[in-house]
Formats: C-alpha cells, sequence, structure tokens
C-alpha cells in the first residue's frame, strides 16, 4: 500500500493518496484545488486516480474534486448526508472500497458538519483485521478536535454539532486501536480549531493521552469545552463550503483568465467600476509606493485567509504584484474560490513611475519612536488589530482594540482627528489596516514596524503569540 500526505502550509491543509501497488489503482482524499501534484504521482509510480473522496464540504477551501474528475474520470465520494449539484456516490457508516491490498471503511463521524465522515484505512497485505490508520477529516486533529461553531452548518446549532462530534469520537474514533494513525485534514493556523498541533501524524493513543477535547468528561462538559474561545470564523468560509457544494468552472479556467496584463489606464477604469486592488507585495515595498487605492495583503502571510476576509468574492479583483509573482497571487485566490479575477497591471509598479499623482505611500514608525510620542502631550491613539485572544494576553495601554476582519465595519467607532498608530503582531495585518483605513479616507496614519513582537522585545516581555 502507498499512503501519502501532500500538506499545503499557507492553508494548513493536509491531503492524502492511498494506492494498491499491485493493481495500481489510487484514491485521492480531500484534494487541494490544484491538482497537479496528484495527476503527476500518478503518471510517475503507474497508478491510476479512480476515486476522490471528501471527509466533508470544507469552509476554508476550494477542493479539487471536479478538477481531478475532470483530468481522470474519477468518481467522487461524499458522506450519506451531503447533498451537491454534481454526481457522487454516497458513503454511509460501514461502506467500503476495496482495490487490491487496500480497504478504506467509511465511519460517518459529524460534529464538525453534519456530513463529516472518517476513513478507515487498512492495508490487507500486512494485516487483514487491524487498520493501519484513519484520516479524520476535520473531526479530530492532532490536539484538538474540528469546531462544531463555523456558519457553514447552516440549519444546526454549535450545541447540536457539538453532541454529534462527542458520539462521533467516543463512538467511532475512540474504539479504533491506540496504534492506529491518525492523518487530519489540517494542521496548526487553520481556523478550523483552536488547539492545532503543528504535528502532522499521530496515534489515536497519543491523542488519547494529550488531546485536551478527549480527556474523560461528560457530554454537557464537552460541548462547552470545544464551542468556546473559538477564533472569529473568516468571512469567506460559508461561500467556500457552498462553493464545494456545486458543479462549478475548473481552476485551469479561472487562471487563463487571470493570468491577463491589464494597462494602467484598463485597471483604473476597473477600479472606477468597483474592481478590487490587491497589492501582494511585502509591507515595506508597499508603504514605499503603491496605486493609491489599492489594499495590501502580502504574498509573504496568510494570504487565503485574509484575503477572504477582507474581500468580497462577488467584485472583480486586480492583482499588483512584483512581476513574476502574479500567477502565484491568482493561484491562491483560485484556491479559495475567488474566480473574479481580472487580470494583473502589467509591469507593476513600473507602470506608475509616469503618473506619480496615483502614487500613495504609507507611514511607517519604529516602536522605540512609537514610545516616545505617546508621551508627548498629543499622542497617536494606537489601533491594534490583533485577534481578542491576542489583545487579552497583553497590549499597549491606551489602545483600541479592533480585530483586523471587524475593521471596515467599525471604522465609524475611530476619531478622524486623531493620528492612527497601527499596530498587530508583526506587521502583516497592520499594514493591510493601514490601507483599508487610507481607503476609508483617513490622512494621519502610522503602520509600527515589527508590532508587538517588537514592541515586546523593547520592553523586555515575552511576545505576543498568535496567528
Amino acid at each position: 500500500m502507498i499512503l501519502k500526505q501532500y500538506y499545503l502550509g499557507c492553508l494548513a491543509h493536509a491531503s492524502y493518496l492511498v494506492a494498491d501497488e499491485r493493481t495500481k489503482v489510487a484514491a485521492v482524499i480531500d484534494p487541494q484545488r490544484d491538482v497537479e501534484q496528484y495527476v503527476e504521482e500518478a503518471a510517475k509510480l503507474g497508478l491510476e486516480i479512480r476515486h476522490v473522496i471528501l471527509t466533508h464540504f470544507h469552509a476554508d477551501f476550494v477542493a479539487g474534486h471536479l478538477e481531478l474528475r475532470r483530468r481522470t474520470g474519477a468518481r467522487i465520494y461524499l458522506g450519506a448526508r451531503a447533498k451537491a449539484e454534481y454526481e457522487f456516490t454516497a458513503l454511509k457508516d460501514g461502506d467500503a472500497l476495496e482495490f487490491g491490498d487496500v480497504r478504506l471503511v467509511v465511519l460517518e463521524t459529524p460534529g464538525h458538519t453534519p456530513e463529516g465522515i472518517s476513513i478507515v484505512v487498512h492495508d490487507l497485505a500486512k494485516d487483514e483485521r487491524a487498520p493501519h490508520a484513519v484520516l479524520t477529516g476535520d473531526t479530530l486533529f492532532i490536539g484538538d478536535v474540528g469546531r462544531p461553531d463555523l456558519l457553514a452548518s447552516i440549519g444546526v446549532t454549535a450545541n447540536e454539532l457539538g453532541s454529534m462530534l462527542y458520539d462521533s469520537l467516543h463512538e467511532k474514533l475512540l474504539k479504533l486501536p491506540d496504534e492506529t494513525l491518525v492523518y487530519p485534514a489540517h494542521g496548526a493556523g487553520s481556523m478550523c480549531g483552536k488547539r492545532l498541533s503543528s504535528e502532522s501524524v499521530s496515534t489515536l493513543g497519543e491523542q488519547r493521552r494529550y488531546n485536551y477535547a478527549l480527556r474523560p468528561m461528560k457530554r454537557e462538559e464537552f460541548i462547552a469545552l470545544v464551542t468556546a474561545d473559538q477564533p472569529d470564523a473568516p468571512a469567506y468560509f460559508v461561500y467556500n463550503a457552498t462553493l464545494n457544494r456545486k458543479e462549478r468552472g475548473v481552476l485551469d479556467q479561472q487562471l487563463e483568465q487571470a493570468l491577463r496584463p491589464l494597462s494602467l489606464d484598463s485597471v483604473m477604469l476597473l477600479a472606477n467600476q468597483g474592481a478590487q486592488l490587491v497589492d501582494v507585495r511585502p509591507a515595506a515595498d508597499f508603504a514605499g509606493g503603491h496605486l493609491a487605492g489599492s489594499v495590501n495583503i502580502s504574498l509573504e502571510g496568510s494570504f487565503a485567509t485574509w484575503s477572504g476576509s477582507l474581500l468580497d468574492p462577488a467584485k472583480p479583483v486586480v492583482v499588483i504584484a512584483e512581476p513574476g509573482r502574479e500567477g502565484e497571487a491568482a493561484l491562491r485566490l483560485g484556491r479559495i474560490g475567488f474566480e473574479r479575477v481580472a487580470g494583473f497591471l502589467e509591469n507593476g509598479l513600473a507602470s506608475l513611475e509616469s503618473r506619480p499623482e496615483l502614487v500613495a505611500r504609507t507611514r511607517r514608525t519604529t516602536v522605540q519612536a512609537l514610545a516616545e510620542r505617546l508621551e508627548q502631550p498629543q499622542p497617536p491613539l494606537v489601533l491594534d488589530v490583533r485577534t481578542p485572544a491576542e489583545w487579552n494576553a497583553g497590549h499597549i495601554e491606551g489602545a483600541v482594540h479592533i480585530p483586523l476582519q471587524r475593521l471596515r465595519q467599525r471604522v465609524s467607532e475611530l476619531d478622524r482627528t486623531r493620528e492612527l498608530a497601527i499596530v498587530c503582531r508583526t506587521g502583516y495585518r497592520s499594514s493591510a489596516a493601514a490601507s483599508l483605513l487610507a481607503n476609508a479616507g483617513f490622512t494621519s496614519l502610522v503602520d509600527v514596524v515589527g508590532g508587538m513582537e517588537a514592541w515586546n522585545r523593547r520592553n523586555g516581555t515575552t511576545p505576543a503569540v498568535g496567528a
């Protein structure tokens, strides 16, 4: 048996290829939308991908089941409770796919979503009875369990899903042997849980001992525990969960449109018509000069999460990038279903050399300079755009707290007559926040370089931990 994990760091997403070496038949579980790696792996090993399985309707990315169907002719499989526009085979408890010495047995494990399943993997050549591994989707993570409160599960309450999750863990997964390898669909950095480990594989025995959500407790205590203190779900989660149910276009079709070079005049016309201008360069480069009206969401950080949180998938997007990185931006937008990418600014910022009136800049300051300014008679107002958990772990005295994903909705709370010094953990989110506020008409802004990590180093305190 071949069992290979593919880990996509920018989405903290794990997908899997399971294949039988004798019959050369393969299945792919929870594929990312750009499926070339699975197709290339199959070709290299002489495999035929016949099956593609989604453990649930993912909310944080668009899965590649339709792309694999188009490329390989593979059949799509979903949990028995799933409803989708495309043709699929429904899998219920105990159903099995068997090819050669591989047997995949389905466990219905609702809780993160109603239609969730886990896949028990048997290597029959080694042991006909004991499972080798279990692919747990978003039901069980390393160090955590799937959150039951996402709006992707419309029509079911968090408490109802929490109760389902309790049963899925205790009546299904925890009845497997301790030696069973656990392969989840996400790791640290995912918003699908709150304490995910950076490890990508574990065993059920280790999780039984060390996972906080699996210690012995009553159902009511478990529900309260797994629904408390969850991070805000990014705005695009419902959109992606819905898109994963639909018969839609494939990624290649989107990228053909997205990789169209646009003149500066064309970009300005699109902007006047409501298009979103996204500058994907690092914060320092953006601060040094950018096209007025653009939003800074750098490729160097959690680009997909913040693009999904700050952009509207219903409006066209124009990418502004360093020449050669436009394709990466379009691909990463495509992974979260942002399919209305109109193209990219041809020649990047070099196209503005003859149009200086279109260039804007962001003022920046160091934490030392900020500390000195805060001691003066008319200090700036510090705006902290980190998460509530980060804020509670420590913040600058007198600061105002508005998480970045809520900034647009709460901009009226800010005093436009005062200078705003914007801070996050490292400077990634503060640059995005400064660009949003500049587009909202704020004229006295300064981005704090290095964020709270730099502030805490200056003060000799422990750096704040956060996303």
